[in-house]
């Protein structure tokens, strides 16, 4: 289907990749990972003729149709979501603009036109609004929105349109970039099952760990301008990685020992008559040696330790005889619950239960109709939800943000956290207004562990984040001294940090006294760990 022979390419001067070979073949599901900046999503473009490499040779079936989903969502204007959804908002007649092009020039014979020649079968197709309809349904859309203005929409849900698109389509590869970003879980299980189904080949980057662990089969890593490829899902790279890491180190120490070794005997014994020949042989394969470079450890994540919030009273809020609804929807009918310190509970129910008023209640951010909301003593709110820009200052950097928010940590410590949540280099220097969506969700996550209150309210904290961010907040979080409320579709993040789980459905909230395994197996013996969070 597609085989990269020897790629290599460098940006900038600096390179990203050497002589980088892989094959796609039917069926395949494989997940590109490296650090940020490795060159996944350039390698991506070489494959997509957007780019082109220094060198080597990028070889495809002439009848392999591509469907590409990029991080973001295609300019709009006037289009309606099934417009875009079936290719009629410009696409179609791109397509057959390429084609006639193409017919002009005699190039009828190459895979640019049999490509085109699909996508063009396969947008004029009868069936083709039938197909994108259920696609749009099975991504979250109601029946209502087909012909609604794109433009009406969040980029989020424009995206989900776009994806739509590819899926009916039915290309034989599929290449998506960070594709669960704009899903919520029953949207994004919806796409799990879909690909699980799928016949074709997919290409992903992703920073979704539970994703890849139930899809995935073969990663290739981007590591020290090598591709290496592992077997295996997502957790068991990791594992592989880190004893590739041991081996390559290990070679690299028995190397080093042997080079000490002759070259103590050669400085030894060069002017001794006796033994000068030996000396010169064992100087001459060290010439000849071909020297091991000392492998990169896996980056490690920045170790601190955290301030730690003061300590609240053994009850932290409480919540009696609530009643909240919006218009004729009740949410809660007689609410009471108790939060008390050292609770980390994880809020688990089906999308529209009411997780999200439950945490702003609880955080004072909304009004209820009846009841009563009580405080511990000594209790300090942190309410953390996605919509926190505005407690940032434009035209302050990201280090002053940290740095006035921060406790006890020196300038040079704030620099440390920071670069666990990947702002690095010059990027702490950045004022706070040119900072995207992700990246200022990630400073206030650093912001609330740098002078952190003694009760977290966090409502899908990971969002936005990539795993190596996503382990440095399980990382605070296991070490935070005060108490945690949370919403999350992340079950890794979920069973490291939930200590009971409250499960909110239909306007009833049950408690389960333990972590999410204990909630799995007393809910009714629910199989699969992710689905459970939404049933």
């Amino acid at each position: 289907m597609l085989n990269l022979r020897k790629i290599s390419k460098s940006v900038g001067g600096r390179t990203l990749f050497k002589d980088a070979s892989f094959t796609v073949n039917y069926s395949d599901f494989i997940a590109l990972v490296g650090p940020n900046g490795a060159g996944k999503s350039t390698l991506f473009n070489i494959i997509l003729s957007r780019d082109s490499a220094d060198s080597g040779e990028v070889q495809r079936d002439e009848w392999t149709t591509l469907g590409f989903l990029p991080q973001e969502g295609e300019a709009i204007g006037g289009e309606t979501v099934l417009e875009i959804a079936t290719g009629k908002a410009g696409l179609l007649e791109a397509i057959e603009q390429k084609l006639q092009e193409l017919e002009r020039s005699g190039q009828i014979e190459c895979a640019e036109y049999y490509e085109a020649q699909s996508k063009f079968d396969a947008l004029s197709d009868p069936g083709l609004e039938a197909k994108s309809k259920k696609m749009l349904r099975g991504l979250g859309y109601k029946e209502s929105d087909f012909d609604r203005a794109a433009k009406e929409m969040s980029g989020g849900w424009v995206m989900r349109a776009h994806l739509a698109r590819i899926l009916a389509m039915e290309p034989d590869l599929l290449m998506l970039d960070e594709p669960t970003n704009h899903l919520d879980l029953e949207a994004l299980l919806w796409f799990q099952q879909y690909l699980s189904n799928f016949t074709g080949a997919v290409l992903l980057i992703s920073h979704d760990r539970s994703f890849m662990d139930d899809l995935v089969k073969v990663v290739y890593d981007i590591e020290d301008k090598n591709l290496i490829s592992y077997k295996g899902n997502y957790s068991e790279f990791e594992k592989e990685k880190e004893k590739r890491f041991e081996q390559r180190l290990q070679a690299w120490k028995n190397q080093q020992k042997e080079i000490e070794k002759n070259q103590e005997f050669i400085d030894r014994f060069r002017s001794v008559a006796s033994k000068a020949a030996q000396a010169q042989s064992r100087q001459r394969q060290l010439d000849k040696m071909e020297k091991l470079e000392k492998p990169k450890p896996t980056r490690k994540l920045f170790k601190i330790q955290f301030p730690q919030p003061t300590r609240s009273g053994q009850r932290v809020v409480s919540l009696k005889g609530v009643n909240m609804a919006y218009g004729e929807n009740v949410i809660y009918d007689n609410l009471n619950v108790d939060i008390e310190r050292g609770d980390r509970i994880a809020l688990v129910g089906p999308n529209g239960a009411g997780k999200s008023t439950l945490i702003k209640i609880m955080a004072g951010e909304l009004e209820f109709q009846s009841g009563e909301r009580d405080l511990g003593h000594n209790c300090r709110i942190g309410y953390f939800s996605q919509h926190r820009a505005a407690t940032l200052d434009p035209e302050k950097s990201v280090l002053d943000e940290c740095v006035d928010a921060a406790v006890d940590l020196t300038s040079d410590e704030c620099r440390g956290v920071l670069g666990s949540f990947l702002f690095r280099k010059e990027d702490v220097f950045k004022k706070t207004k040119v900072l995207s969506g992700g990246e200022k969700s990630r400073l206030n996550l650093v912001k609330f562990l740098l002078n952190p209150p003694n009760l977290l309210l966090m409502d899908e904290p990971t969002t936005h984040l990539d795993m190596i961010s996503i382990d440095a907040l399980i990382i605070a979080l296991s070490n935070y001294g005060g108490s945690l409320v949370f919403i999350s579709h992340d079950v890794n993040f979920i069973k490291k940090l939930g200590n009971n789980v409250w499960h909110i459905k239909d306007g009833n909230l049950t408690k389960y006294a333990g972590d999410y395994d204990y909630y799995l197996e007393k809910s009714g013996g629910l199989t699969d760990a992710r689905a459970a969070i939404t049933n």
